[in-house]
């Protein structure tokens, strides 16, 4: 492909975030689009910006027939800011292809520059819009965000950071997209299922333009969710799966409280993309039942949160100072933060009720937020705990230490895990430093309760994430930020958003869509990587906390056919061992006594807890042997069914010390999706394999593209999460790759300097200075020649010089006698190449360089006189 000059190419986009993210814009205008096929065509180095912008014209004007006086040209109008000046060339393109000047409108950066990113290709570029309306009137602005123009072509001149010059065409959107047969199919499958009126076209403020806005919400967030969904994104919690996350929760809100569909209308509308988009993308027909799943799934887990946000904002609303100092930015981050509402959704929602967030104390709140971040990623802990004052304080006043025994007691119903509810009573507050009776609003507290189903960070398990709510003040949340224990009391941070006072009822809400989807294997089994675990083994913990880390097990002397057996998946169709009970307390001495109990060198409460896999601990304490089963002393939370993790896979391992090895694996999609990335990489390990082993290579550049392919080949092993011992199984193939095809390398070197070398001493002899060019790929047989000439005229001094010429250098080699002490080779290649404004560098018997391009003749000339210069002195 590097020999192709003009590419045309389809691709699938979507844009929701980075610099151009039209998500915002979905819904409030006809023409904006979260997923798109991008349509371009390229150059590399065959035509430039003239040819482009002729072609841009004649395909709109000639080959689909569009009157010209229905076109405006946009072109780079400059930016003194930036010190960068109009695009005048291109400005002179469009006159001179007959476009009159009223139609050639100059714009800015954000308009008429393409700039991706802060490295990348850049540059200004043209755009030709197309009129909607017409008429005699028309002069009307372009670029005004109407719809009543759009771009029908882009053509792009990329050249301030790469300087390719690579100009491309891109057919953009148009006014009446909505009214394709992409998109009716679509808005007559949302009527039909819709509690409203069908799709007007409408883009008023009124409530009508609202049922419309949310009817092309709908329609484009379908498309965009269907089409991640089938390329494996799912909704998730970072990067591109949290920006998916965002598309699917403005698309149920706008589908349920708008249109008023019946849950489940979401997911019903896939088969209807499936068959307006299958036959392009086939996966889609293959994944639509995965797809509907998904979007169900987590529509389910929103549901609960939009009601209460919905009551949330409701309320809020109701004070009346809202209207004047607009809705408080602490809700609504609370909305955003603890019950997941995107932001940009919080804002449509107050739109519609015509308040805004007050955005500047919001935007402290999220820089305040970003700040926490980087302190507890770079291991700053910025919470509010008790000191030994507070906590004597607390004796002396007889606080009893926190119960937190609901924390074990969840269950697990058709496949989903129950929580319990919990109210408690606050029974001290404090900020770190005193005990408080009140605390007032935006201030970051410690907050004690008599129970607590929470579980406190311990024992390798992070805690567990959600928030709390005041009797006495109905729908205001207090996010529970970190859950720690000291001193028999359960901590639990919490920034206050209205007052919280000691003696206030309060009742615990756990983030069971995070803890469901963790004890589904979504992200992983999660233990804190700075502290060991127990062995776990098949009673794997359900973890609890918020953060995204990997399982990681210790045991002793792992072979390679134990972690392979270790990555094996659950049988079809097995539910899994039941884990977790029975738990009981015993006194740490007796559960010593349970023969094959599994522990490590760490510290237990006394009594301890005792899971086990399967068999009673009863029978576990009175039976003579080691039993069959999973035994472990542990403080944390486990899985009731280990089927539920569906699938485990060691991805990788690593020795701390000898006979310690530490091991993280993943669960769930993460572990299928481990073992499909295995099996791609072991497809392409055996196709290389097979080209190889057909044929010998011809060429050094063909053996050396076989070498390439390989070294690639073990970066992506290396890099990819795959099953470990698949690992290392590719891992020793690919090295015996290497190392086969690299002896081929040197191998066809050889051989080709052997040539080389006996085609220079048939032209000069051996005589005391052989200096001359030949033609050379490479500087390794450049210096496999010197030296075969060396070997040949032991006496001689010898340099070679050849034309490089994919990169246009100069590639230079020398070798002198062994007994003659004239000069030093790298003094020889260092002055050649200097004398070609390059450098060089080696030994006193052996060097190379490179240098520019030059006469090579007269650089040959040169050698010589520094090498009879040096014999003269």
């Amino acid at each position: 492909m590097a020999a192709y000059r003009r590419v045309v190419n389809s691709q699938k986009c979507v844009r929701a975030g980075g610099k151009h993210n039209d998500l915002e814009d979905v819904g409030r205008d006809v023409y904006h689009h979260t997923f798109f096929e991008m349509l371009g065509n390229w150059s590399f180095g065959d035509y430039f910006k003239a040819e482009a912008c002729q072609m841009a014209w004649s395909l709109l004007t000639e080959h689909y027939g569009i009157p010209a006086e229905r076109l405006y040209v946009s072109y780079f109008g400059g930016d003194a800011v930036s010190g960068l000046p109009a695009d005048e060339e291109t400005r002179s393109i469009w006159m001179d292809a007959g476009v009159s000047p009223g139609r050639v409108l100059p714009f800015g950066l954000t308009d008429n520059f393409w700039e991706m990113g802060d490295s990348g290709p850049c540059g200004p570029c043209t755009e030709i819009h197309f009129d909607h309306v017409g008429g005699p009137r028309r002069r009307r602005p372009v670029q005004q965000g109407s719809g009543l123009q759009s771009p029908a072509a882009a053509p792009v001149q990329r050249g301030y950071r790469d300087g390719t010059g690579a100009p491309g065409e891109r057919p953009a959107g148009q006014t009446l997209q909505l009214r394709t047969d992409l998109f009716t199919p679509l808005l007559r499958a949302i009527h039909q299922r819709a509690g409203v009126g069908p799709y007007s076209g409408g883009t008023g403020a009124d409530r009508g333009g609202q049922v419309d806005l949310a009817y092309r919400v709908v329609a484009d967030h379908i498309r965009t969710l269907s089409v991640c969904i089938a390329d494996g994104v799912h909704p998730g919690m970072s990067g591109a799966e949290l920006v998916l996350r965002r598309i699917l929760r403005r698309a149920v809100r706008f589908c349920t409280q708008v249109l008023r569909a019946p849950q489940g209308t979401l997911a019903s509308l896939v088969p209807t993309v499936t068959q307006l988009l299958g036959d392009a993308y086939p996966e889609l027909k293959r994944e639509e039942h995965r797809i509907m799943e998904v979007i169900n799934e987590n529509e389910d887990q929103f549901l609960a949160s939009l009601q209460h946000g919905s009551r949330i904002i409701h309320r809020t609303l109701q004070n009346r100072e809202c209207r004047k100092t607009g809705f408080p930015a602490s809700v609504a981050w609370t909305l955003h933060r603890d019950l997941g509402f995107p932001l940009d959704l919080v804002d449509m929602m107050l739109e519609e009720k015509g308040v805004q967030v007050n955005r500047q104390d919001l935007d402290r709140l999220i820089s305040e937020n970003q700040k926490v971040a980087s302190e507890k990623q770079a291991g700053v802990r910025s919470h509010v705990t008790l000191d030994v004052h507070i906590l004597a304080e607390l004796q002396r006043l007889q606080v009893p230490h926190s119960d937190d025994s609901l924390k074990y007691q969840y269950g697990l119903e058709k496949d989903r895990y129950v929580f319990p509810a919990c109210s408690a009573t606050i029974l001290a507050l404090s900020d770190g430093q005193t005990l408080l009776q009140e605390v007032p609003e935006g201030r970051r507290c410690a907050v004690i309760l008599d129970r607590t189903c929470f579980y406190a960070e311990q024992g390798g398990q992070s805690h567990d994430l959600g928030y709390l709510t005041c009797g006495r003040l109905q729908d205001v949340v207090f996010p529970v930020e970190r859950v720690v224990q000291v001193g028999g009391y359960v901590v639990h941070q919490v920034t206050a958003t209205e007052n919280l006072r000691t003696g206030d009822r309060v009742r615990l809400h756990l983030d069971e869509t995070l803890l469901h989807g963790q004890a589904h294997g979504d992200p992983r089994p999660e233990l804190r990587p700075e502290e060991g675990s127990g062995p776990g083994g098949p009673s794997a913990r359900l973890s609890r906390g918020g953060r995204s880390a990997a399982l990681r097990l210790q045991r002793e002397g792992l072979s390679e056919r134990a972690a392979a057996a270790a990555g094996g998946k659950v049988r079809p169709g097995h539910r899994g061992s039941q884990s977790g009970g029975p738990q009981p307390e015993l006194p740490v001495q007796r559960a010593r006594s349970i023969r094959g109990l599994r522990t490590v060198d760490e510290v237990y409460p006394d009594p301890v807890r005792v899971v086990s896999l399967h068999v009673p601990v009863q029978e576990l304490l009175d039976s003579p042997s080691d039993p069959d089963t999973s035994v472990e002393l542990c403080c944390g939370t486990h899985l009731l069914r280990t089927g539920t993790i569906e699938d485990l896979v060691i991805v990788s391992e690593k020795q701390m010390v000898k006979g310690i090895s530490r091991l993280v694996a993943v669960t769930g999609r993460d572990a299928a999706q481990a073992r499909e990335a295995g099996q791609d990489l072991s497809q392409e390990v055996d196709s290389l394999t097979a080209r190889m082993s057909g044929s010998s290579p011809s060429s050094i550049s063909s053996a050396q593209r076989f070498s390439k392919e390989a070294s690639i080949l073990s970066d992506a092993v290396d890099n990819t999460p795959i099953p470990q011992w698949q690992r290392q199984e590719l891992q020793s193939r690919l090295k015996a790759l290497l190392r086969t095809s690299n002896t081929a390398v040197r191998k066809l070197e050889l051989r080709e300097a052997a040539q080389k070398a006996q085609a220079v001493l048939e032209k000069n002899g051996r005589k005391a200075l052989l200096v001359d060019s030949v033609e050379a790929e490479s500087l390794s047989v450049l210096m496999k020649t010197v030296n075969q000439l060396s070997s040949a005229a032991p006496l001689s001094h010898v340099m070679l010089l050849a034309r490089h010429a994919p990169s246009g250098k100069v590639l230079c080699a020398c070798q002198v006698p062994k007994d003659t002490p004239i000069l030093a080779a790298s003094d020889w290649a260092v002055a050649v190449c200097g004398y070609l404004g390059g450098s060089a560098g080696g030994s006193a018997l052996v060097a190379k360089g490179t240098g520019t391009a030059n006469d090579i003749t007269e650089t040959l000339r040169w050698a010589e006189d520094f090498v009879a210069q040096k014999r003269q002195r």
